[in-house]
């Protein structure tokens, strides 16, 4: 799912805090023996069960989404890192790879300006195409090495710059996580019948809605917080560009 999260958290929270208003509005109108213990006691246990795969859906969700984050803050640190490798092992091969490196750092700050703006952000420049990547790595294929050591330098930053190139690529198509909308939906229908069972059983007071609202609007939160972790690289929770910019510091060094 790619939809705003703002605009997700706020339907699942129109409808779990509207799911509280109808059950009280339910208590008004029903006949009292709707409402007797036994009708009570049953409800509790159905409401106690889907409470329980609703907190375990949610646990999932939850999980899954910091996973995808801290997956590609990894990759990040990990592409981050071989970029200063390529560069330091293009040091050792000579001066001749004085552009390749100014080019290479060029292309870092590049990233950064796109896709870290104070402007917005443009999870787009990932593509290794918007920083003239593949022109890199041909320029280093290029190289004619003049001796052993030198070859073996320009093999090990050829590799790197495969790896980097194929971890762009992989962060680039995988940028944007999503939710399974039928899965979600379930689990907002859930919500829902459980803010129900909350509103036919307690009085219709002030404290008790303002209650409800604050615990409606809790759980709108979390499934914001997990779409917002499914966009790593804009919105609110965004994956920190620190490994970049100290790569970066070390470049032409």
């Amino acid at each position: 799912m790619s939809a705003n999260p703002f605009i997700v958290s706020a339907i699942v929270f129109a409808f779990v805090f509207g799911g509280a208003l109808l059950g009280m509005l339910l208590s008004r109108v029903l006949p009292k023996h709707h409402l007797s213990d036994e009708s009570r006691n049953l409800m509790n246990l159905g409401v106690g069960l889907i409470g329980t795969m609703a907190v375990l859906v949610l646990g999932l969700l939850t999980a899954s989404a910091k996973d995808f984050f801290d997956t590609k803050n990894n990759e990040l640190t990990e592409m981050s890192a071989k970029t200063v490798m390529v560069d330091r092992l293009l040091a050792h091969y000579g001066p001749e790879t004085k552009e390749i490196r100014q080019m290479l750092a060029q292309a870092v700050h590049t990233t950064l300006r796109l896709v870290w703006s104070e402007t917005g952000s443009n999870p787009d420049a990932l593509a290794p195409s918007t920083t003239k990547a593949e022109i890199i790595f041909d320029k280093v294929q290029e190289l004619v090495p003049k001796s052993s050591l030198q070859s073996s330098l320009q093999t090990q930053a050829v590799n790197l710059l495969i790896d980097i190139g194929e971890t762009r690529w992989l962060m680039f198509e995988q940028g944007v996580g999503s939710i399974s909308i039928p899965f979600l939906v379930v689990m907002v229908f859930w919500l829902m019948i459980i803010f129900v069972s909350f509103g036919l059983f307690i009085p219709s007071t002030g404290t008790v809605t303002a209650t409800l609202f604050f615990w409606s609007l809790s759980v709108s939160s979390a499934i914001f917080l997990i779409l917002e972790m499914y966009r790593p690289f804009e919105g609110l929770i965004r994956i920190s560009s620190a490994p970049l910019r100290a790569a970066l510091m070390h470049l032409g060094q």
